[in-house]
């Protein structure tokens, strides 16, 4: 099959790709629980650790799996969206499937695809059948545990036919409103829906709006919670080279001179969450603390302040909703401090866009306004008209397409440098989607981790 592996894994991909798209919502478990059922129930065949929330959640679970790996324990990681390839989202110890073994799950499925295709008024959407996909792969390896980020919300999201036996909420903040609802306490309602008996649940620090019906949930459920802040903390942090170091408090044991390679505060607080997941879910006592580190040390968030170039320096982002890019910007300021910030923004339309523009404004000199390759994506000139209300129409420029885009930011930054050919103090960053992250890292030149080609992430 080797000579014909690329024209099949593109096939594979373009059917899949055809289905209704991950972020169009059809509130049921049915057609997913279905296919499970006809696969054998695979979702049951490991523990898992269910990860959801607004922002962190892909970060929280490679740390949690990371960890996991360390404790020799072969790994199941499901994440979403990708950056470059949709083969990223299905890693079995902590390599994406590769294209053969990625076409082998999806012919094990898809007989069985089919029939639920054909039994019901609503196809498998492109989210659903990456699921039972990853699901199978995960049963066929076999791992012993499988991390699993929720795609959208948590109640009717397909990854909830599994029960988890951790159940890990990162920060809640208002997003994905026209599906989950459009206060914070609404959103942390569905999110809710992962917690289910029998398990024991790790509550990033959240909004009071969230706390209550997280813990309201826990109560209905009888399901212990670890919160952030009383349970487990981040208690020191310095910044270090090409990251900072940290000290937690975890669940079970205190945790020392963690050098963790990633910028900002909340990736401490990702990290320590992934810490307490992992003790809750070894029950054991206190880690092995130089398992820890070793552990923290090989951390990876590809395309969350991802530094691709230097002079300039290049920053690759996904935030996409305002909270998400507060949090990038006070990680941006503290760890580099750029006398010059120039951003260049490609954000989805049904993204709260004023709110990420307010968000960006007093910490970026000059913004790059285009579109990236998501249908989704805002046109590059109703987005420039609410940049210049915003920041002023002498600070916005624009351009149709990315590389473009990339191309007005470098010589922005190469003008700061004031003649002297370095750009000194000068930054650049990408960011505003996934999709821009992806797209970004690729023109770059440093998509060598998520490998492969894609199209489009949905966020």
């Amino acid at each position: 099959m080797t000579d014909l592996l690329p024209t099949r894994l593109a096939e594979v991909e373009a059917e899949i790709y055809s289905r209704r798209p991950e972020h169009a919502i059809v509130p049921s478990l049915d057609r997913i629980a279905a296919l499970a059922a006809l696969l054998g129930d695979p979702q049951r065949a490991c523990p898992v650790i269910h990860v959801t929330g607004t922002n962190g959640k892909t970060s929280t679970a490679r740390m949690t799996e990371t960890l996991l790996r360390a404790r020799g324990l072969r790994t199941g990681l499901y994440t979403s969206p990708h950056l470059s390839s949709m083969r990223e989202r299905i890693c079995v110890d902590g390599v994406p499937l590769g294209p053969e073994e990625f076409v082998a799950a999806y012919d094990d499925v898809a007989p069985y695809a089919a029939m639920v295709d054909a039994a019901g008024p609503v196809r498998l959407s492109f989210f659903e059948l990456l699921t039972g996909m990853a699901f199978a792969a995960f049963a066929d390896a076999p791992v012993d545990v499988a991390v699993i980020e929720v795609g959208l919300g948590g109640t009717w999201d397909a990854t909830n036919i599994a029960d988890g036996a951790v159940a890990v909420v990162t920060p809640v903040a208002l997003d994905h409103t026209a599906y989950l609802g459009d206060t914070v306490a609404a959103i942390a309602a569905e999110k809710a829906g992962i917690i289910k008996p029998g398990a024991v649940g790790v509550l990033a620090r959240q909004p009071e709006a969230a706390a209550r019906p997280l813990a309201r949930r826990a109560a209905e459920t009888g399901v212990p919670l670890r919160i952030e802040g009383t349970d487990f903390a981040v208690t020191d942090r310095e910044l270090a080279v090409g990251g900072q170091v940290l000290a937690i408090r975890g669940l079970a044991g205190d945790y020392t001179d963690l050098l963790l390679p990633l910028f900002g505060a909340h990736q401490a607080q990702n990290a320590a969450c992934a810490l307490a997941a992992v003790e809750a879910f070894s029950g054991s006592g206190e880690l092995d603390a130089g398992l820890v580190r070793q552990a923290f040390s090989a951390m990876t968030a590809p395309g969350r302040l991802e530094v691709v170039r230097r002079s300039p320096v290049v920053i690759v982002d996904s935030a996409h909703n305002p909270a998400g890019m507060a949090v990038s910007l006070a990680a941006v300021t503290e760890a580099f401090g750029f006398d010059t910030l120039v951003a260049v923004l490609a954000v989805s339309a049904d993204k709260d866009v004023t709110g990420i523009l307010e968000q960006l404004e007093p910490a970026v000199t000059s913004l790059v306004v285009t579109a990236n390759a998501s249908a989704r994506s805002m046109g590059p000139g109703e987005l420039a008209d609410l940049a210049a209300g915003v920041f002023g129409p002498d600070r916005v420029a624009g351009a149709p397409r990315l590389d473009d885009a990339i191309d007005i930011a470098a010589a922005l930054a190469d003008e700061a440098a004031d003649g002297t050919g370095r750009a000194a103090g000068a930054g650049i960053l990408i960011t505003g989607s996934t999709t821009t992250a992806g797209e970004a890292r690729l023109l770059l030149g440093a998509a060598t981790g998520p490998a492969g080609g894609g199209q489009e992430p949905g966020q």
